[in-house]
This record gives structure tokens, sequence and C-alpha cells, in this order.
């Protein structure tokens, strides 16, 4: 007959789980629109119009701006992430094998997260917001360029833009003193400090491996707002750990229920940019 196991191992293994993924996990979550608890197998997001001002005469009715509203549906998708932990082989290793799979299923369900962002965000086909490769990778005319995009649409310059590029892109702009040099973002902001993401003209600028590329080695990185892509959850990482005697093993499944849609095309601007090798 099996064996239970021990509620003390599960708790930790939850704990272990749920931290490496909120550590390790997703690195795009935190830079776009928001939403949990999510009961059923959806979602929306509201988008607002813009309003517009006006006078009135002495005496007359307050002009109503008639702001439009526009449902955005986010439909949840449930993904699993599990394997097995022999009993006798975890006497026969020198590392911890359940951190090992905790990470490893954290790792895998972060991923999926920021695939699903990354879809959304490439979603985006508004002719005027796409800059073309043009046979070059991400260059300082291109930086700017989507610059003016974005300030033409009327995004926010709020502190809540984010760039997503991917490493050759970063490697890329470390090559222009206007993002790596002192004499320009003074030594705080300096790039090489931390190769994960620093601020350059008031945006997070994001370095990610997870990035579309199509099949002339061009590839797609992305420029937007955070209100601009929306992420739902129906629920974070759960971890469930069960014995099976059968086996001599314990089986770890990690499993959420999450989804993500975009929101407004006009607060993402794409930067094609060319990986052709030399």
């Amino acid at each position: 007959m099996s064996t239970l196991i021990t509620t003390a191992f599960v708790r930790q293994f939850e704990r272990e789980v749920h931290e490496s993924y909120q550590r390790f996990g997703s690195k795009l979550r935190s830079t776009v629109r928001n939403v949990t608890n999510v009961r059923g197998s959806s979602t929306t997001f509201q988008r607002v119009g813009r309003g517009a001002a006006a006078t009135k005469s002495i005496h007359g009715m307050v002009p109503v701006m008639n702001i439009s509203y526009t449902s955005i549906e986010c439909p949840l998708q449930d993904f699993y992430a599990g394997d097995w932990i022999d009993r006798l082989d975890e006497l026969k290793i020198n590392h911890d094998e359940r951190q090992v799979i905790a990470n490893a299923g954290a790792y895998a369900l972060g991923r999926r997260t920021d695939e699903m962002i990354v879809t959304s965000l490439n979603s985006m086909n508004i002719a005027p917001n796409i800059i073309a490769d043009g046979n070059v990778g991400l260059t300082r005319d291109k930086v700017l360029r989507a610059f003016e995009i974005l300030g033409r649409n009327d995004v926010p310059d709020d502190g809540q833009r984010f760039a997503v590029i991917g490493w050759q892109q970063w490697a890329e702009l470390l090559r222009i003193p206007e993002f790596s040099s002192a004499d320009y973002v003074g030594t705080e902001d300096l790039p090489y400090k931390g190769a994960q993401a620093r601020r350059w003209l008031g945006t997070t600028w994001i370095a990610h491996s997870g990035l579309p590329t199509d099949a002339n080695d061009i590839r797609r990185c992305f420029w937007f707002h955070r209100t601009a892509v929306g992420h739902a959850s129906g629920s974070d990482v759960v971890t469930d750990v069960t014995w099976h005697g059968d086996r001599a093993s314990y089986f770890v499944n990690n499993m959420m229920s999450q989804g993500s849609v975009l929101i407004d095309g006009t607060g993402v601007v794409r930067i094609d940019c060319d990986e052709t090798p030399d």
C-alpha cells in the first residue's frame, strides 16, 4: 500500500516552487497590467478611449466627453510542469534534487508566462508602429524613431514604459555611447553593473532570450507601455506532491492557469532587427 508524503515536505516544496517562480520565473509579468484570482475561463480588460475638453456658455450645460469603453477578452489557459523524484536516487546524489525540480518547474512556468506576453506583443499589426529591419541591427536611429512613435501616439512617459530586446540587440546598445557612457547616463545607471535591465530614455530596458525571429533571422523587439498588454491569472503556481508506491517515487506537479492579451496596439512599437551573422 502506498504511503502518503509528509505534510511538512509538501509545504516546503510548495514554498520553494513559489519563491523560485517569483524570483527567477517570469521577467515580463511585472511589465504589464495584471489581474489575479480570476474566476472562470476568461476575464476582460477595459480599454478607455480619449476624452475631449470643450467650453460652455454662461449657465449652459457642461459638455459631456462621451468616453468610449472597449472590452478586451483574455482567455485563460492551463499549464503543467511535472517530474518524478525517485526515493532511493536521492540517497545517491550530492545535491538537493527537490530544489532542482522545484526550480525547473518554476522556470518552465515562468517561461510560459513570458511566452504568452510576448505573443500578445507580437500580435500588434499597426503598420506605422513597426520599424523595418533595414538589414541592420538595433541602431541609435531605430531607437529614436521608436521614441518618436510613442510620443506621437501620446503614450504616457510616466516611468511605465518598457523595452524588451534580444541579447544581440543588448550588445549593440552597449556600443551606443548614449546608452553605455557615464557622460550621458551617469554612474548609477551604467548597463555593465547588471546585464538584466536598466533605465534609459525614461524606459526600463530588458534583455530577453525568448523574442520571436523569422526565417530571415529578423528579431522582433518591442517597446511598450505597461497598460498596452494585459496578463490574467486564475491560479498562480500551485504544486502537488504525491507518493507513488508502485514507482517508489514522488511525482511533483507544478501548474497554473494564466492568459495574456493585447489591449491597445497604439502603445506598442515593434522594432525589427537583423541578426544575420557577419
